[in-house]
């Protein structure tokens, strides 16, 4: 029975919530725009006579641009109106991104162009990230938290598995149709974003504010599970980056040519997106420390394996499988945030966990390129593997007796399913009257419980916060640059 009605939960979250449908259809349609730019840019650098070197500029200011600006971004988001930080964002990405067809009609575009607009959209992504997870926040109820995020991550990881291939077709008709469309993409979240009607809860007038830049890094500090669970997700994405570059390269030195190199990479989209659809299914089974521990021991296998074969055939289902569970932990640490962190906190909560995994997953492909060629490729998987092994154990190991990070929300909501759902179907229909709905269809008692503590939140045992790394998971979208 409650597989049942766990599985019917999600399946309606959104067709009866429309302003997370909105929230969906915008991310959903952003993410697979970036996708079609994201390959296409160092191959636009390379067909106006740009080096390889300043192809690989422009994705590095990109991302050094987000990276300083995460934690001023998570600032802003916890001070402005979110809705209004993310239709800004987008509308300035839509500016930047129709200025290359603009500039390319004029025959006038150029290495200086590129540069300007890849840190503007940089910028623009910095702050939408944080403000996009606060919207999550507002308009989903905890009890489908598990189930949005699913989709959010379902949708984010078909669009990576999709985009780059859609991008490569529409450059080779025409070099600025991939921009075009990204920029469209943004027009239409945009638009999309400003119909959400769901406005955020009212703060008391007594209500201590911390205003500090770095009040987020000081609420992670505090936590208890959190932590470790962030010390999980950090290490496997270093193992994940650094895999990324590994493969690569091993397959190549074996001699297998680049059709055969992406076939095998594109199965870790397969096993994201296969994850992903089985997330919620999971999550409600297993506990997030077991989860944890089944994630880091199929890494470590997994790893392993990579370091005897380099059979394409061998290697490309045992990548689904590895990557099959990864999107499930992201939901817990992203579900975890929040949960847990305090509304009026969490854009630099988020800011500062994107931070933390970031900037740890950004050394993994300069380590995996140095032991290649010190150790050779087979040893570097080894040393992968290990590393995955001694992560899961050092952070899973002190959680087996923590439930702060599980979802119990579906036994503590199992009997009022039914008002749920009456509830649900009456938003929807007044919000499609152009009334404005409240929180997700919320009883009124969940609406309470959603709205911000004084303090960290304490759920009744629900735990909280929220590629292929791994976490968090997607609230803002990953080809720009993700939380």
């Amino acid at each position: 029975m409650r597989g049942r009605t766990a599985g019917a939960k999600g399946s309606r979250i959104l067709r009866t919530n429309p302003d997370f449908r909105r929230y969906w259809l915008s991310s959903t349609l952003s993410t697979l725009g970036s996708q079609l730019s994201l390959l296409a840019f160092p191959l636009l650098v390379l067909s106006i006579g740009g080096s390889a070197a300043q192809a690989g500029t422009v994705a590095t200011l990109s991302l050094v641009t987000r990276t300083l600006l995460r934690l001023p971004a998570g600032h802003l988001a916890d001070r402005l109106d979110r809705r209004t930080v993310m239709v800004g964002a987008d509308l300035v990405r839509l500016v930047a991104l129709s200025s290359i067809p603009l500039v390319a009609e004029l025959g006038e575009l150029g290495q200086a162009q590129l540069l300007c607009v890849a840190a503007v959209e940089g910028a623009a992504t910095a702050l939408f990230a944080p403000a996009a997870t606060i919207a999550v926040r507002d308009v989903v109820p905890r009890k489908d938290l598990t189930d949005a995020l699913s989709r959010s991550q379902a949708a984010m990881a078909s669009s990576s598995l999709i985009g780059p291939f859609l991008g490569g077709w529409l450059f080779t008709v025409d070099p600025i149709l991939p921009f075009a469309a990204d920029a469209l993409s943004y027009g239409v979240s945009a638009v999309l974003l400003l119909r959400i009607g769901t406005r955020p809860p009212r703060e008391a007038a007594d209500a201590e504010r911390d205003n500090r830049l770095t009040a987020g890094l000081r609420w992670l500090a505090r936590q208890r599970a959190l932590p470790a669970a962030l010390l999980f997700a950090a290490g496997i994405n270093v193992v994940s980056a650094a895999a990324q570059t590994t493969m690569v390269v091993s397959l190549r030195q074996s001699g297998a040519g680049g059709t055969v190199i992406g076939a095998v990479m594109g199965c870790a989209g397969v096993g994201a997106m296969l994850g992903a659809a089985s997330a919620a299914w999971l999550i409600k089974r297993i506990s997030a420390a077991r989860l944890f521990l089944l994630i880091g021991a199929v890494w470590a296998l997994g790893l392993a394996v990579f370091s005897w074969t380099t059979d394409p055939w061998t290697i490309g289902p045992v990548l689904v499988v590895v990557v099959f569970f990864s999107p499930p932990a992201g939901i817990v640490v992203g579900r975890a945030i929040l949960v847990l962190a305090p509304r009026d906190l969490l854009g630099r909560v988020s800011t500062a966990t994107g931070l933390l995994m970031a900037g740890l997953a950004s050394l993994g492909p300069v380590l995996a390129g140095f032991f290649v060629d010190s150790v050779g490729a087979s040893r570097t998987w080894l040393l992968l593997a290990c590393t995955a092994a001694v992560v899961t154990v050092v952070s899973s190991v002190p959680l087996l007796r923590e439930t702060s990070l599980d979802d119990n929300d579906a036994d503590a909501d199992a009997g009022n399913d039914s008002d749920s759902d009456s509830d649900s179907d009456k938003d929807a229909d007044a919000a499609d009257e152009g009334g404005v709905p409240s929180p997700a269809g919320a009883s009124r008692a969940e609406r309470t419980a959603d709205e911000p503590q004084a303090g960290p939140a304490a759920p009744d045992g629900a735990g909280r916060v929220g590629p292929v790394g791994l976490v968090p998971a997607p609230v803002p979208r990953p080809g720009t640059g993700g939380p």
